[in-house]
C-alpha cells in the first residue's frame, strides 16, 4: 500500500508559491501593526490545558481542540487561540513591564473541527492587543489597526464593514432587561452568535428551546426576537439606550467616523462567544455576496490577566485568521501577483566553470543579488526553460571567456533582451527591477 501524498485533513500543504503568498500576508500585517508601535512576540504552541480551561468555552474545549496526556503524565492542548497564552506571559512579569503594551503576533493554530470554506484545522492568526488603556483610545486605536491592514491589503470600505456591540449591554439586556438566568443567557449568546449561519426557523425553534414554559409564555422569545431586529442604537428600547455600555458605543462610533473610518456600525446580534470580554466587541464583516461573513474580530478582555492570582489588567485586542483573510482577497480580486525571491539564474557555459565562478557567485550575493546557479550540466536551453519556469527575471551566461573579460551577457527572460555588462552593472539592472513601481500585468516582489 503506498502512502498518500494528501496532507492531514484540514492542514495545508505550503509549496513555494503558497509560502510566498503567506510571506506577503505576513509582511502586511508587521509593517502596519509596527507602524502603530506594536512589537512581536510569541509562546509555545503547546499549553497546559487547564489554561484554556480557566476562561475558555467548553464547546472549544471538549469538543475542537487537540489535547493529549504527554509522557510525564500532563494533560496539554495545542494552542486554539492565543490570548490565554498572552495573558499569561503579561501576568508573569506583571509588575516588570512599562505600560501601556502593544504587542502583536501571528502564531499558526490548531482547532479540531469540521472543514469548511473559510475554517481549517491548522491556521495562522495575527493577534494585536493593547495591555493598560482603561479608556475609550485602546478600543479606537485597535479598531484603527485592523482597519489599516485592511486598507493595506488595498481594501476599500464599501468591502468591509465594522460591526460594534458591548458584552456589558448584551448582559444587561439578557439578564437586568430580560429577566433570563446565567445558564439561559449564556445559552442564548452562543445560539445568537450562529445566528446568521442558521435558517429563521431553526432558530426560533432552538430560541424556543433555551427559555422556560413561564418565559415562553409570557412572549420573552418575541421580545428578543424584536430586538435582534434592531438596525441602530435608536431601534433599542429606552431602558436599553440609557444604559452606560450604549453611550460607549455612541463615543466609539463618532470616535471613528472622526478619524475617517466611515463603514462602522452597531449590530445588536454580534456576541463573539468567548466568556473572557467584558465590553466593546467588534467583528470585521466581508460585503461580497459569496463570502458574506464574518471574517475576524476582537474586543475589550479586562480580567483574563486576573485569573492569574494578578491585579487585572484593562486589555484590547483582535485575532486576523489567515484563511478568511485569504478568502477576502480572492473574492474582491485584491491578491498580487508574487515575484519570486530569486533575481538572477546563472548558466554555466563550459567545463569547470563552476569552480572558477565563486568570486562571481559571492560577489553579486555580496552585494544583495539572489543567485540560482544551474550546475546540472544540461543543455543551455533546458536550463533557460527551467529559470523561465521559475519565473526568475534574468539569466546570467558565464563562461571562459566572460570571466577573462569580466563582461557578461544578461538576458530579460521576460521580453528576451539581451545585453552585456560588467558586475557593477549587473547589480544595477536587477535592483532597478526589483525596486521600480509595477506596471500591468507585472508580478510584486517581496
Amino acid at each position: 500500500m503506498s502512502l498518500s501524498t494528501n496532507p492531514y485533513k484540514g492542514a495545508r500543504d505550503f509549496y513555494p508559491e503558497d509560502k510566498r503568498l503567506q510571506k506577503y500576508l505576513f509582511s502586511v500585517m508587521r509593517r502596519v501593526a509596527e507602524s502603530y508601535g506594536y512589537e512581536e512576540y510569541d509562546a509555545p504552541i503547546l499549553e497546559p490545558t487547564e489554561l484554556f480551561l480557566s476562561k475558555g468555552n467548553e464547546e472549544i474545549i471538549n469538543e475542537q481542540t487537540y489535547t493529549f496526556t504527554d509522557r510525564g503524565g500532563r494533560s496539554v492542548t495545542m494552542r486554539t487561540e492565543m490570548t490565554p497564552s498572552v495573558s499569561r506571559m503579561v501576568a508573569g512579569r506583571r509588575q516588570e513591564l512599562s505600560y501601556p503594551l502593544r504587542w502583536y503576533s501571528i502564531p499558526n493554530m490548531w482547532r479540531y473541527e469540521r472543514t469548511q470554506r473559510g475554517r481549517l484545522r491548522e491556521f495562522w492568526q495575527l493577534n494585536v492587543d493593547i495591555f493598560g488603556v482603561d479608556s475609550l483610545a485602546a478600543d479606537l486605536e485597535i479598531i484603527q489597526v485592523a482597519d489599516a491592514i485592511m486598507r493595506t491589503y488595498g481594501a476599500k470600505p464599501d468591502m468591509y464593514k465594522i460591526r460594534l456591540n458591548s458584552r456589558q449591554l448584551i448582559d444587561f439586556m439578557l439578564k437586568d432587561y430580560l429577566h433570563l438566568n446565567q445558564t439561559e443567557a449564556e445559552t442564548l449568546i452562543r445560539l445568537i452568535d450562529r445566528k446568521d449561519k442558521m435558517e429563521p426557523s431553526a432558530f426560533a425553534v432552538q430560541l424556543e428551546a433555551v427559555l422556560s414554559p413561564a418565559e415562553r409564555d409570557n412572549g420573552t422569545a418575541q421580545r428578543i426576537m424584536e430586538l435582534l431586529e434592531a438596525k441602530s442604537i435608536a431601534d433599542l428600547p429606552h431602558d436599553l439606550r440609557q444604559h452606560p455600555s450604549v453611550l460607549e458605543l455612541q463615543a466609539l462610533a463618532q470616535m471613528l467616523q472622526d478619524t475617517g473610518i466611515t463603514n462602522a456600525s452597531f449590530d445588536i446580534t454580534l456576541m463573539r462567544g468567548f466568556d473572557y470580554y467584558t465590553g466593546t466587541v467588534f467583528e470585521v464583516f466581508d460585503t461580497a455576496p459569496e463570502n458574506n461573513r464574518a471574517m475576524f474580530g476582537g474586543g475589550r478582555y479586562d480580567g483574563l490577566i486576573g485569573v492569574f492570582g494578578v491585579e487585572p489588567v484593562p486589555t484590547v485586542g483582535f485575532g486576523m485568521g489567515d484563511v478568511t483573510l485569504q478568502n477576502f482577497l480572492e473574492s474582491h480580486g485584491l491578491l498580487p501577483h508574487l515575484r519570486t525571491e530569486t533575481d538572477l539564474y546563472a548558466v554555466l557555459v563550459g567545463d569547470n566553470i563552476f569552480d572558477k565562478a565563486q568570486s562571481i557567485f559571492a560577489s553579486l550575493r555580496g552585494q544583495g543579488v539572489n543567485l540560482a546557479i544551474d550546475t546540472s550540466g544540461r543543455k543551455i536551453d533546458k536550463q533557460l526553460k527551467a529559470a523561465d519556469r521559475k519565473n526568475i527575471p534574468f539569466a546570467l551566461f558565464i563562461g571562459e571567456s566572460e570571466l577573462a573579460s569580466q563582461q557578461f551577457k544578461l538576458k530579460n527572460l521576460k521580453t528576451g533582451e539581451e545585453s552585456t555588462h560588467g558586475l557593477d552593472r549587473i547589480v544595477s539592472v536587477v535592483k532597478d527591477r526589483r525596486g521600480r513601481p509595477l506596471k500591468n500585468g507585472e508580478d510584486l516582489d517581496l
